[in-house]
């Protein structure tokens, strides 16, 4: 193969490696039901996925999000302050967040870790619960 097409083929490989490292799932379950996320591509992410399987026992904040825990922090990643019903991300080094309602954090912002598929709905309830992350199959 003439080193034109092998660059090219490596260009396409490279580009099709990178979706698929962006197109990770996890599943978030608990007894009110599970949902399945698309992860972000980003340092956070990538650590997240080291860490699982994991158990985060989340209390309500806000009537607006789920939170909880990590057994340590992540890396830093770039940060938003707007999300949306079933945004997952990051405030602070360690506290994992499942968004079910829209709104906005007060500055630094949130590291957005993905996005839960149809929403987490499923999760705006009153008081604590146990969830479950996991790699999706």
């Amino acid at each position: 193969m003439p080193l034109k097409a092998t660059r090219i083929a490596g260009a396409i490989l490279l580009a099709t490696i990178g979706t698929a490292v962006a197109q990770e799932r996890i599943k978030i379950s608990s007894e009110w039901g599970s949902v399945t996320a698309e992860l972000a591509d980003n340092a956070a992410t990538k650590a997240l996925l080291g860490m699982l399987p994991l158990t985060i026992p989340m209390t309500d904040h806000l009537r607006q999000e789920k939170t909880g825990s990590l057994p340590s922090g992540l890396p830093a990643a770039a940060r938003q302050r707007a999300f949306k019903n079933g945004t997952i991300g990051l405030w602070g080094p360690d506290h994992f967040v499942v968004y079910y309602r829209v709104g906005q954090v007060p500055q630094p912002g949130i590291v957005i870790l993905g996005e839960v598929k149809g929403g987490a709905s499923i999760f705006d309830r009153p008081g604590s619960i146990s969830m479950r992350v996991e790699r999706a199959d």
